[in-house]
């Protein structure tokens, strides 16, 4: 792994490993890698690694891999990461673009101010609700549950306990590898505030809990409309640990707001 360069980057706290692999893919085992570079104590940290490629359908293409060293099929907060990345190191001077994913093509529109990506808004494409108001057991408790697939499949939660207080360590990973699931699922655990302002924690798959999850925020947001809690073409606030995503559920398309940061560049010498 010598001589590998990366950058560390994060959407509202959900930090990935990120590698420019444009011109070249010297990554030969990203799963391997991604245990690794993700210890927060003996490597890098973060959530996981995602690798920027080349596309014959789209402008880019991305890789990610969880700090577990599965591959998820994407990421919403490293699709806005990624944004600004090819932007601001100059791969692009579009600010209208197209990422390949393993859910699908997505776009995304930044918002560049002074030659700096502000944020980046995601177009995630039709989500998939599955059971409304459904049921399941996890730890000898009983939970009602609503299944989106948002290009990875969430289980949302919508709780009277206040978030704050949950044993997420606990919780989640009984209802990620709940037989209902064959796939693992995200899960997220939900406040209302009211029907534009949502709390979440989310436990993720292969993760763990994680400051922030994009395509969390956009299932919970298909969640509440589903439910009735909030309404369609109307911007909805999820408040997550890391900060604050503006969602809006349209009649075909979600769309997904907000900002990205780098935090360093780095160099893997062995």
């Amino acid at each position: 792994m010598g001589n590998l360069k990366f950058t560390k980057m994060h959407g509202i706290g959900n930090d990935y490993i990120y590698f420019d692999c444009t011109k070249e893919n010297p990554i030969d085992d990203p799963n391997a890698l991604s245990i690794k570079l993700s210890d927060r104590h003996f490597g890098v940290g973060g959530d996981g690694i995602v690798l920027i490629m080349p596309s014959d359908k789209a402008d880019f293409r991305m890789r990610m891999f969880n700090a577990d060293g599965s591959e998820g099929a994407m990421c919403g907060n490293a699709t806005r990461c990624i944004g600004k990345y090819v932007f601001e190191k100059g791969l692009t001077d579009k600010t209208e673009l197209s990422l390949e994913t393993k859910s699908g093509i997505k776009y995304l529109t930044l918002n560049v101010e002074d030659g700096i990506v502000k944020t980046v808004a995601v177009d995630m494409g039709k989500p998939k609700v599955g059971v409304v108001s459904g049921t399941l057991q996890a730890n000898n408790t009983e939970y009602t549950y609503t299944f989106v697939d948002v290009g990875n499949p969430h289980c949302v939660i919508f709780t009277d306990v206040d978030v704050e207080t949950l044993e997420l360590e606990k919780i989640g990973p009984a209802i990620e590898n709940h037989e209902l699931f064959p796939d693992r699922a995200n899960v997220e655990f939900v406040n209302v505030r009211d029907e534009n302002n949502l709390r979440m924690r989310v436990w993720e798959r292969g993760s763990g809990e994680t400051w922030a999850c994009g395509t969390g925020a956009c299932a919970t947001t298909v969640a509440a409309a589903a439910n009735g809690i909030s309404k369609k073409n109307t911007a909805v606030n999820v408040k997550l640990n890391g900060g604050t995503l503006s969602i809006e559920y349209k009649d075909d398309t979600v769309i997904m707001t907000g900002e990205a940061k780098f935090v360093f560049n780095g160099e893997i010498i062995e």
